[in-house]
């Protein structure tokens, strides 16, 4: 694996120095059956807990659109909302690799249109690798001459939602999945270094893993792939809806949050919250010199604006 540690802040909390994850690292995990861990993430204090908790890549996922900002879908989102989100992560992560996903619009025209674009993400936001949906042999090539890190996506590619008529299992068939694979060697061969599977069948994403040297993510696609990912509000019931089938929920947050914040607001409405313990206090030689009804009245009111309040 990569050994790239941070020169300050960059120590565990046992003391020892963190190992950065990088995109060599994660193809020296899969050379080594060393499952790879993802989640999505969208803010600072969301990604350091990730972070802390030892999951090797950080998506700044274009799904953002839904689950923080409530799109329909992920297609609104711009380049500029998740430059914002991402610089945002970036602060938190100190392992894993972060990277951020490129939106709807932001490479679908020229190929150099898509590496200007690719490069602020880099340049300013701080991620350390992009990711792009579809089968775009010749961006990817672009873009690993230009330094920049790519990871594909193949198979259900939600930025497609509408050529597809909807979020649809793909690759069904035997003609399917013969492109897909060969749609996944070519990425591979332009210079990805890793590949996202997204919902399709679990025979077709074991089939192109095991044939592929670059590691495979996948999310709704099997147990068969290097690594797995899913959306961090996903995981712990955050999206106000049913889940997918490849879902599976590891915490109810929103229980815990919504029980937390109808407690706060019965303490406040039953006068319990602040206490006195909460409160700040004088000093015990100002409080036994103040006086809470003053002699002289102008010693607290302007008298001038009393006056003009009055007529």
């Amino acid at each position: 694996m990569s050994l790239t540690s941070f020169p300050t802040g960059g120590a565990s909390s046992s003391g020892s120095p963190i190992t950065k994850v990088t995109m060599p690292a994660l193809a020296e995990m899969k050379r080594q059956g060393k499952p790879i861990s993802a989640l999505t993430a969208y803010d600072y204090a969301m990604s350091r807990l990730v972070d802390e908790a030892g999951i090797d890549l950080v998506l700044v996922g274009d799904s953002l659109a839904m689950v923080v900002l409530g799109h329909e879908n992920t297609l609104s989102v711009t380049v500029d909302e998740i430059l914002h989100h991402t610089r945002a992560v970036r602060r938190a992560v100190r392992r894993a690799l972060v990277v951020a996903d490129m939106p709807f619009g932001s490479y679908h025209g020229t190929v150099a249109e898509g590496v200007t674009n690719a490069v602020r993400f880099v340049k300013e936001a701080g991620a350390e690798a992009v990711k792009i949906e579809g089968p775009r042999v010749e961006l990817v090539r672009a873009l690993t001459s230009s330094e920049i890190p790519v990871v594909g996506h193949l198979g259900l590619t939600p930025q497609s939602v509408h050529r597809m008529g909807g979020y649809r299992v793909q690759a069904r068939t035997s003609e399917d999945m013969l492109r897909l694979q060969a749609d996944a060697r070519a990425l591979a061969k332009a210079g990805a270094g890793a590949l996202v599977l997204e919902g399709i069948p679990r025979e077709a994403a074991a089939a192109i893993t095991a044939e592929l040297a670059i590691p495979t993510i996948g999310i709704g696609a099997g147990p068969d792939c290097d690594g797995q990912i899913l959306v961090f509000h996903d995981l712990l019931n955050l999206t106000f809806g049913p889940p997918a089938k490849f879902v599976r929920r590891y915490g109810d947050a929103a229980a815990l949050i919504r029980e937390a914040v109808e407690h706060y607001r019965e303490d406040v409405e039953h006068r319990a919250f602040p206490s006195d313990a909460e409160s700040y206090h004088l000093p015990d030689a100002t409080r036994r010199n103040f006086k809470s009804e003053p002699d002289d009245e102008n010693a607290i009111v302007n008298q001038d604006a009393l006056q003009d309040w009055e007529s």
